[in-house]
């Protein structure tokens, strides 16, 4: 009798650890569900409410492409940044007047700096 109750308690206390049951919401973005990238908790997530109003399968791809895209020309500048502090600089002239790469300082100080590159080589 005492072990049948020590089993029925010990049953329910692991009971108590179980995932709870969630009831899924049923929202024309549940169409994304099963996308790359969409993982529990969250599941799909969209902070921006991007998609709130046209839901396609192609807006979805588009702003996809976009992101990846917008990702890798980010991983580009912080490699550039990191490369040329490290002093490595193009080889040849930035101009036809002869002036290197590496006559130029690195960073915003090429842009805004005392000895800066030309309004017409930035553009």
């Amino acid at each position: 009798n005492m072990k049948s109750a020590i089993i029925a308690a010990l049953i329910g206390s692991a009971a108590a650890f179980a995932p709870a049951q969630n009831k899924a919401a049923t929202t024309s973005l549940n169409a994304f569900e099963d996308e790359l990238g969409a993982q529990p908790p969250l599941g799909f997530f969209d902070p921006f409410g991007m998609l709130s109003g046209d839901c396609t399968q192609e807006r979805f791809d588009r702003l996809r492409y976009v992101e990846i895209k917008h990702g890798r020309i980010a991983q580009l500048a912080f490699l550039g940044q990191i490369t040329t502090r490290a002093g490595i600089h193009l080889p040849g002239s930035i101009n036809y007047a002869g002036d290197s790469f590496d006559s130029y300082p690195n960073g915003v100080a090429a842009i805004f700096g005392e000895n800066h590159i030309p309004t017409a080589g930035i553009v």
